[in-house]
């Protein structure tokens, strides 16, 4: 319940003040440009403008993308739960199968890995720790493309100082948020996901639901961070991770549809922006 209403709080927190900032962003003076994609009008300086314009449209889209893309990559640092094939699923009969959900709704209650199979395919929150795809570049795959979104659309919207204080405040506190998870993680602090809990939460749970399951979350959770880097790449180029395995595991289609969304979406938000400043 604690960590439930420190969820809420936090949220709540988070909304008021992002809503409060892009209200007053929304009252900033529109003549005071920097130096934004609308101030070139003529010459090599309007093509120029338009080559940087069009270089901060499509990396704010493929900031989308790969965004989206993470959504169907699982990570323990992620909220997106995780589902397989339940091969048993075939010879469980009904009775076990609504048994199973039960246990399974309990343990929701208290924030536990829930593994319940219904027709056929059940959630298994242990194979986030298995590492793939996009989290073999970075275990932040969610988070960390607001950075170069919120660079991107600080120059996009006109370039003013206060287009990069906001968006250009957006980024720095998603790379802040992203090392504080993996601090909560290396200093054990409690949960930064879906699945993983310090091992005296653990052992609270268990004497409630009477479960005898060991530290293998808190077990994998390590692993997978010894297997993973903060900084993009970094995993691949010290040698952790296989470049071909990457591309291989790559989830393309995802981020071509990610990407072709986010030019529209990015698009809307430009068009709103604008409008909604005076």
């Amino acid at each position: 319940a604690g960590r439930q209403f420190y969820r809420a709080l936090y949220t709540a927190i988070s909304f008021v003040t992002l809503g409060m900032a892009f209200v007053a962003y929304s009252h900033c003076d529109t003549t005071l440009s920097s130096g934004g994609p609308m101030m070139y009008d003529t010459g090599d300086e309007t093509t120029q403008s338009l080559v940087v314009y069009n270089a901060c449209l499509y990396s704010a889209a493929l900031s989308f993308g790969a965004a989206i893309a993470s959504l169907f990559n699982a990570s323990p640092l992620g909220l997106m739960p995780s589902f397989e094939k339940d091969a048993s699923s075939s010879s469980s009969s009904q009775e076990e199968n609504n048994k199973l959900i039960e246990v399974a709704a309990a343990r929701n209650n208290d924030d536990d890995n829930t593994i319940t199979s219904i027709a056929g395919i059940r959630r298994d929150d242990t194979r986030k720790f298995t590492t793939r795809g996009l989290t073999r570049i970075t275990r932040h795959p969610l988070i960390l493309p607001v950075v170069p979104w919120g660079f991107a659309t600080a120059y996009l919207v006109g370039g003013r100082p206060c287009d990069w204080i906001l968006f250009g405040g957006l980024s720095c506190y998603a790379v802040v948020g992203c090392f504080a998870q993996d601090l909560r993680v290396s200093r054990e602090e409690g949960s930064v996901g879906t699945v993983f809990q310090t091992e005296s939460s653990r052992i609270s749970q268990q004497q409630t639901l009477g479960l005898n399951e060991g530290g293998e979350e808190r077990e994998g959770l390590r692993l997978f961070f010894d297997e993973t880097s903060f900084i993009p790449f970094k995993a691949v180029v010290d040698g952790r991770q296989s470049l071909e395995v990457v591309l291989k595991e790559f989830p393309w289609i995802q981020l071509l549809v990610g990407t072709m969304a986010g030019v529209v979406i990015e698009e809307r938000i430009l068009q709103l922006l604008r409008e909604y400043s005076v």
